[in-house]
């Protein structure tokens, strides 16, 4: 059980001699003729101990129940540190649950006291804005990163990493989610926005999906009875648990092939390696939102530490500086160009959240 994190205090209790007063030498004095020195106090806090005491008391001001929860707790942790974009202000609460009870609880405590909250995974897809999140943030990540196979179905929890999947089924031969080896998520992230590449997505080879609702139950809920779109569940309100999936058995050789040639082209094509949030824009029907931006002389236009990348139109590269005011404004500098020249209005597929900066 993790509670929250305060700072260690720099002080050691200690005694106080008396000075010597000048002119006079100091006399032996009988035992005990002395007054008792008052304890000594506490060295102030400095530093970083001194900001993780305040963010602490902070947060229990909050009266989040960190230690009754199964996970750890952190007050004001910068989210930079959580998102594929290495960008992002802090969180008032950032909670990694080591279990779906957990999830569970973190959220009935937000719907209870009216804090806002959301839910990451690696924290692709998603652009924080400077200002960071003043509510609860909780991190699907260890704990709830199972991954069991019998025979074609498979079942992995939602912090397990998509390309981890991919690797994995691959390694032993069964194809349908190889190619998603470039996602940059994790499988409860993959579910809930139906992420998918090169032809495969989730809503290809979902069986069933484990689900927080609305009203706080943990539910199985059929692949038939989500209403799955393009990038989208139709699980809004919902928290991805876990999932089950089926695949196809083949020749594990014929599979890890298919999956070293999608990353080549993935390396190649896109700044696969490079802190960024994924594909920007959804892309609109039978064609590609970067050929637009590429079209429109876009590639390499830079706004403080953020680019768009040279390898691909439709990425945004955090050079080591961005902020997302920078990313924001690239963002509108591509929209405006794509509409102006070719009138077509491109759709975010990154979700922005948080407040400014």
């Amino acid at each position: 059980m993790a509670g929250s994190k305060r700072g260690k205090g720099a002080g050691a209790a200690g005694t106080v001699g008396a000075a010597a007063q000048p002119g006079k030498k100091p006399g032996k004095k009988p035992a005990g003729s002395e007054p008792a020195a008052p304890p000594a106090a506490a060295a102030p806090k400095r530093g970083k101990a001194a900001a993780a005491a305040a963010a602490a008391a902070r947060g229990v001001a909050l009266g989040f129940p960190a230690a009754a929860l199964a996970g750890a707790t952190r007050y004001d942790e910068p989210l930079a540190r959580h998102t594929t974009f290495r960008i992002g202000g802090p969180a008032r609460i950032h909670f990694s649950p080591s279990s779906a009870e957990g999830v569970a609880e973190a959220v009935d405590w937000a719907k209870r006291t009216g804090a806002p909250w959301l839910v990451l995974g690696l924290g692709s897809n998603v652009l924080i804005r400077d200002g960071g999140f003043p509510g609860l943030v909780i991190k699907i990540g260890k704990g709830l990163d199972t991954l069991t196979e019998k025979g074609p179905v498979w079942k992995a929890g939602a912090g397990l990493p998509t390309p981890l999947l991919a690797r994995r089924s691959a390694d032993v031969g069964f194809a349908g989610v190889q190619r998603l080896v470039g996602v940059p998520g994790t499988v409860g992230g993959g579910v809930f926005m139906n992420a998918g590449a090169h032809g495969q997505d989730f809503a290809s080879v979902l069986v069933s999906a484990t689900l927080l609702t609305p009203e706080g139950e943990v539910v199985e809920r059929a692949r038939k009875a989500i209403p799955f779109t393009y990038r989208r569940s139709g699980l809004e309100g919902h928290v991805v648990l876990g999932c089950a999936v089926r695949l196809e058995e083949e020749e594990p050789a014929g599979v890890k092939a298919d999956l070293a040639e999608v990353l080549k082209r993935r390396r190649a094509g896109t700044p696969f390696d490079q802190p960024c949030c994924g594909s920007v824009f959804q892309n609109p029907a039978d064609t590609t939102a970067g050929r637009f931006i590429d079209r429109c002389g876009l590639k390499g236009r830079r706004v403080g530490g953020a680019v768009i990348s040279e390898l691909h139109a439709n990425y945004i590269v955090n050079r080591g500086t961005a902020t997302a005011e920078d990313v924001l404004k690239l963002i509108d500098i591509a929209r405006t160009a794509v509409f102006k020249e070719f009138g077509v209005e491109l759709e975010l597929e990154v979700k922005v959240l948080g407040v400014p900066g």
